[in-house]
């Protein structure tokens, strides 16, 4: 359910064509409330919406929910919007209601192609498969030239071994090489991640990064 008096009114279709700076959000539906991971989305998205950035996450509950929560929070004047691109599962999951636009995907593809469309950085919090496959394919992404480079920033300790299993094995091996490693950034909390999404911010405006939006084109 959206929330009421959006900052304008528009479609999801018009908001693929607005060259907008949106920080992407992934992370487990299954983290609760009462947990320290779900309290530090909150506050991070919060201080996305001070700022006025977009969000998007996938809609749903745990970390969504948080992130979308903490951008409303943070954005009093709902001067940015709040998107949930969320997937159809047979054990229903429903959109929270922190969000101003959102949309329904079959396939986790298609879905995953949206948000490339529309990510300006992909922050990734600690998750199961569904976030591990989102962070590889936007890493892919970049890899291959198929979108134009984004920060993707893991946050927590998690991600710490996974990066170490990278260098050891495929980096060390040549199947990847240091220049594709460049855009995954690991942090260890939401001041060093605010800092990489104010960089890529500076980037934005002054022009230097290129749009996203022709992605879905190909």
């Amino acid at each position: 359910m959206p929330k009421n008096q959006p900052h304008d009114h528009h479609t999801f279709r018009d908001e693929l064509k607005r060259r907008d700076f949106r920080v992407t959000i992934f992370g487990s539906a299954r983290i609760q409330p009462n947990d320290k991971i779900y309290k530090q989305v909150f506050n991070l998205a919060k201080d996305i919406g001070k700022h006025r950035f977009d969000i998007i996450t996938g809609g749903g509950p745990g970390l969504m929910e948080a992130a979308n929560a903490g951008h409303e929070a943070g954005d009093k004047e709902n001067r940015s919007d709040s998107i949930g691109l969320a997937i159809k599962l047979p054990k229903e999951q429903n959109d929270n209601k922190h969000l101003d636009l959102s949309r329904h995907f079959s396939k986790f593809s298609d879905r995953l192609d949206n948000f490339m469309a529309l990510s300006s950085v992909a922050v990734v919090m600690p998750g199961g498969v569904g976030s591990c496959l989102e962070f590889f394919y936007t890493w892919q992404l970049v890899q291959v030239g198929h979108i134009h480079p984004i920060p993707i920033i893991l946050v927590g300790d998690e991600w710490k071994n996974l990066i170490k299993w990278v260098k050891k094995y495929p980096l060390k091996k040549g199947y990847i090489n240091n220049k594709e490693m460049e855009c995954v950034h690991v942090v260890k909390d939401n001041r060093q991640a605010m800092r990489i999404i104010f960089k890529t911010h500076k980037e934005f405006i002054a022009g230097k990064e290129k749009a996203n939006n022709n992605y879905l084109k190909r």
